[in-house]
């Protein structure tokens, strides 16, 4: 899919999933989407920032891993990064309650946007497990072999890195527990921020616990701050 037009994908990614790219099962996700997008459906995020998280946060620079499920299905929202809406689009429910706890662990602000791209490129991975989605569709790209891709990026990064932080948020992403040695990485399990699961995320201490993991690692903390 690196060779469709407006597709691309950072270097250290290409090299690290070099097998997966060149797999029988990734060239039928890109013609599932060219022929999907050729029979008229809009499909999201755009092209361009399909692989946005990866091209955000180059496989050398990961320390901690966002695990969601589903890119935002609604116009204008979905851009490639787990959990984050451009500026302007209003912020999701889910994203809210991420704020909330935020707010209450490190004090900071609620702020007026929902663009994560920040902490991107702290070396935040904000991985969804499927990369598309069609328009007011969720979950209908679920089957297209996405999963397969993004279970061998979680595998890859467990396998080829040390210390990483992957945080869980509720029984979907904890699925993905298996893919990671805990052995050499840190695993934070919590229920998802959806308002769904009432407030049970609230209160998971994962900010600030993450930037404790890796400042005892000697890594730069992530400032959780969106300005």
């Amino acid at each position: 899919m690196e060779q469709t037009p407006n597709v691309q994908i950072e270097e250290s990614w290409k090299l690290a999933l070099a097998g997966e790219f060149a797999s029988p099962y990734f060239a039928g996700i890109k013609k599932f989407l060219v022929e999907t997008m050729s029979a008229g459906h809009k499909v999201y995020p755009p092209g361009s920032l399909i692989f946005n998280a990866f091209n955000k946060t180059p496989f050398d620079r990961v320390k901690v891993v966002i695990l969601g499920q589903d890119p935002y299905h609604n116009p204008g929202e979905a851009m490639g990064l787990s959990f984050s809406v451009p500026r302007g689009i209003k912020i999701p429910p889910s994203l809210v309650n991420i704020y909330k706890e935020i707010r209450s662990e490190l004090g900071y602000e609620i702020p007026a946007h929902g663009d994560l791209s920040s902490w991107a490129e702290q070396g935040v991975l904000m991985l969804n497990a499927m990369l598309t989605v069609e328009a007011g569709k969720p979950a209908s790209h679920q089957k297209i072999g996405w999963q397969t891709f993004t279970d061998a990026v979680i595998r890859t990064i467990s396998d080829k890195k040390e210390g990483v932080v992957f945080m869980l948020w509720g029984n979907f992403a904890r699925s993905k527990k298996p893919l990671i040695d805990q052995a050499r990485h840190f695993v934070l399990e919590a229920a998802h921020p959806s308002p769904l699961a009432g407030n049970a995320f609230q209160g998971c201490g994962h900010f600030a616990r993450a930037n404790e993991i890796l400042s005892g690692q000697g890594l730069e903390p992530v400032n959780w701050k969106i300005e």
